[in-house]
């Protein structure tokens, strides 16, 4: 097999999967790693995937993941997305039940944790698209109606769903954290935030320092003795004495390409 025969065999098979590690691509098409590496290099040139670390994930430019907000979102401030993202799925053991968030950090994260053994319950239906076509994860998606700006399911029946479940870990975005705890903007999306949070032992705060300081709609909830706060900068002086007096924990991702 050639390089590029090999090439472009990986390219259809990222095309078919959305996301591919390093090991299987070699395994799959006879190469090694490097030379998996090189191929990814090239395809990643040529703005067709996104490398990250022991991996890759296709560049998605169809009409569907176009119609979200986040995927949009999801190119700013990439490097620290992606630092975040892999320190909070390295915390998300084989065998965990995970509510998984909407939003473009989490779905990051939902990315890293598409070949491990899971069950994940969420509400965006662009996650619950990703792992219906890769990984080994089981999951469960909430009723609700659609929040076509950022495909996930909200109100009563998406409230009542989180309420029937339990989760080891809920993954949450937000947009904004402050002294007085962790913000977003729309109500509804608040309220099924709070939900999730009450259904998990433990709940984990996915945050680059773009949301340092900023207020939105509501308070999504103050800050607990079980949340972890993720994020890739040590916030204002306030706010980390807000986090530590709740007796909460704030975790500083170093920043890293997102390769």
């Amino acid at each position: 097999m050639t390089n590029k025969q090999r090439t472009d065999l990986i390219e259809q098979f990222i095309r078919e999967h959305k996301y591919a590690d390093l090991r299987t691509l070699a395994t799959r098409f006879s190469g090694s790693l490097s030379t998996v590496r090189r191929a990814l290099d090239q395809l990643e040139a040529r703005n067709i995937v996104r490398r990250h670390h022991g991996g890759a994930s296709l560049i998605e430019t169809d009409a569907l993941t176009q119609e979200y907000d986040f995927i949009a979102r999801n190119q700013r401030h990439p490097d620290e997305k992606f630092a975040i993202a892999s320190l909070i799925a390295e915390q998300v053991q084989p065998g965990m039940t995970v509510i998984l968030d909407g939003g473009s950090t989490t779905y990051t994260i939902a990315r890293l944790l598409a070949d491990k053994r899971l069950q994940v319950i969420t509400n965006s239906l662009p996650i619950a698209s990703l792992f219906s076509e890769i990984g080994s994860v089981e999951t469960i998606v909430t009723g609700g109606a659609i929040y076509s700006r950022l495909g996930v399911l909200i109100g009563p029946l998406c409230e009542q769903s989180f309420e029937q479940t339990h989760a080891d870990i809920a993954i949450l975005g937000g947009a904004g954290i402050t002294e007085s705890g962790i913000w977003n903007q729309n109500a509804l999306i608040v309220a099924a935030q709070r939900k999730m949070i009450a259904a998990a032992t433990r709940t984990i705060f996915a945050l680059d320092n773009s949301k340092f300081g900023r207020k939105a709609l509501s308070l999504t909830a103050p800050f607990e003795s079980h949340f972890t706060i993720v994020t890739d900068t040590r916030p204002a002086p306030a706010v980390t004495r807000a986090i530590n007096a709740a007796g909460a924990k704030l975790t500083l991702a170093a920043k890293k390409a997102a390769r």
